[in-house]
């Protein structure tokens, strides 16, 4: 009887387990955004389930997971809807243990996240506004200005990526720049970011993206390149 009802136990406590660690992504590939949650999961070794998303026709579950921005990524855990990627990545440090993404310290966690925020507000826009169809001198000014702040403080800092020896926060949260801006600079024809200008960033990008977690999620080049020569390209 004893030996019944411990198996039974055991039972009810693995099925509760799985359901803890029942973990789902709403994403679409060629998103940033996206990555920076799956970049995230795979630093802690989380397996989950993905749902492509087509964003001209947005799924239910979507659009009941996230009614406010009706848009991805969209984590779910356990039934629980986490919505924004920057929101999503601190979630995942917090609930899983392992390999830490944000500092332990907490003024050096503060300091990730205002770096991490200067990206999404300031550096990301920039970008978008110097190559799209309103760019012009003083929008690239306006780009390279932020670049230069994020080039400065890799070389302040003296570290391989922002997070030291290991990519941390701000490093996930410049997905973008590693990765889509020197696609997005091949399809418009126009470079901002080279070599003897931004020599950290250029040396950071390369190692962040030869990262194998980081790399095994990124979206095919070619399917990048293709799609930002139609939105940048020159006709």
């Amino acid at each position: 009887m004893l030996t019944t009802m411990l198996a039974g136990a055991l039972l009810i406590d693995s099925d509760r387990r799985k359901m803890a660690d029942e973990v789902k992504l709403y994403a679409v590939a060629g998103s940033p955004f996206v990555c920076r949650a799956k970049i995230a999961l795979n630093i802690k070794g989380i397996k989950y389930e993905n749902f492509e998303e087509d964003m001209s026709n947005r799924s239910a579950e979507l659009l009941k997971f996230n009614p406010v921005y009706k848009k991805v990524p969209v984590l779910v855990h356990n039934g629980n809807p986490i919505s924004e990627s920057q929101l999503i990545v601190e979630y995942i440090d917090e609930v899983w243990k392992g390999v830490p993404i944000l500092p332990q310290d907490p003024y050096e966690k503060a300091v990730a996240r205002f770096w991490a925020k200067f990206i999404d507000d300031k550096c990301i826009p920039a970008i978008f506004k110097a190559f799209g169809p309103d760019g012009n001198e003083q929008s690239d000014a306006e780009a390279i200005e932020q670049l230069q702040i994020l080039e400065n403080e890799l070389k302040v800092k003296g570290t391989k990526f922002f997070g030291g020896e290991n990519i941390n926060l701000v490093d996930i949260a410049a997905d973008f720049i590693a990765y889509w801006l020197g696609i997005i600079q091949e399809a418009a024809e126009k470079t901002l970011v080279t070599n003897d200008k931004f020599p950290k960033i250029t040396v950071w990008a390369d190692d962040f993206v030869n990262l194998e977690l980081v790399n095994q999620v990124l979206p095919p080049r070619e399917h990048l390149l293709a799609f930002f020569k139609k939105r940048f390209g020159k006709a």
